[in-house]
C-alpha cells in the first residue's frame, strides 16, 4: 500500500482544480495523505509507482478517461478501491463505471462530510478484506454449482473460476452467508460498503446484475420486489 504509517494515501484524479483542491483540503483535514493527478494517463503512472490506498476518480479526464482508467486497473488485477466522481445527472455513466469495477460513486457537487464518510467506509471494507479469516465463517460456501472460497476470495461455477471485482465478491458472500434471509438494499450497503446512512440503491442493483451476468444460471440471488435480495435456504 502507499500509506505512510497510519496515514492512508488517497490519489485524486480530477482535472477541475477547484474540485480537486476542495476535496484534497477536506481529506487532508480528515487525516489522509492526498495527491492530485489532472490527467488519466498521469493517474495511471502514479498508481503504478505509488500504489495509493484509494483512487478518487473523475470520469471525464483528459488523456485517458476515467472509464479506461478503471478498466486498466481491474484488468491488471488490482483490487484498489475506486470511488468515482460523477455529475448528478449522469446516471448512465454511473452504471457503466460500476460495471467496469468501480466500488461506488459520489455525485458532484458533493458534501465534503459525505465524501470523507464514504472514503472511510470503503477503506474500512478494504482493510477487512485483508484481515485474517473469521474462524466463525466457513472457509467454503457452496450453493448448488456455485463454490465461494473465502480465504483466497475465489468463486467457481462447476469447477471453473469466475473473475469478480472485490465488491461483487463481497456482495455475493454477504448474501450466501445470509441464506434464507431477505436483505434490504440498505442492509447490503451497510454490510458490504460500510455505510451507516442511506446510500443510492443503484450501486446494489448494478452489482447484482453483474453477478447474474457472470455467474449465469448458477447465480443464486433472487429479487424480493419492494424489499431487497436473498439467496434461498434451499436451492
Amino acid at each position: 500500500m502507499g500509506s505512510t504509517g497510519e496515514q492512508p494515501f488517497i490519489l485524486i484524479a480530477e482535472d477541475e482544480p477547484n474540485i480537486a483542491s476542495f476535496a484534497k483540503m477536506y481529506l487532508e483535514a480528515a487525516g489522509f495523505r492526498v495527491e492530485v493527478a489532472g490527467r488519466g494517463d498521469v493517474a495511471l503512472e502514479r498508481i503504478a509507482a505509488e500504489r495509493p490506498d484509494l483512487l478518487l476518480l473523475d470520469l471525464n479526464l483528459p488523456g485517458v478517461d476515467g472509464f479506461e482508467v478503471t478498466r486498466r486497473i481491474r484488468q491488471g488485477g488490482a483490487g484498489m478501491p475506486i470511488l468515482m466522481l460523477t455529475a448528478r445527472d449522469d446516471a448512465v455513466d454511473k452504471v457503466v463505471g460500476l460495471e467496469l469495477g468501480a466500488d461506488d460513486y459520489v455525485t458532484k457537487p458533493f458534501d465534503p462530510r459525505e465524501l470523507v464518510a464514504r472514503v472511510r467506509a470503503v477503506l474500512r471494507r478494504s482493510d477487512a478484506q485483508s484481515a485474517p479469516p473469521d474462524p466463525d465463517i466457513p472457509p467454503v460456501l457452496e450453493v448448488a454449482d456455485l463454490r465461494v472460497e473465502i480465504g483466497p476470495r475465489e468463486v467457481f461455477v462447476r469447477g471453473e473460476e469466475i473473475a469478480l471485482t472485490p465488491k461483487e465478491f463481497d456482495l455475493l458472500t454477504a448474501l450466501v452467508q445470509a441464506r434464507g434471509l431477505v436483505l434490504s438494499r440498505e442492509q447490503l450497503l451497510e454490510r458490504v460498503w460500510g455505510y451507516t446512512f442511506l446510500g443510492d440503491s443503484r450501486t446494489i442493483d448494478v452489482h447484482v446484475r453483474q453477478l447474474r451476468r457472470k455467474l449465469g444460471d448458477a447465480c443464486p440471488i433472487e429479487t424480493v420486489w419492494g424489499t431487497g435480495y436473498k439467496v434461498p435456504a434451499r436451492r
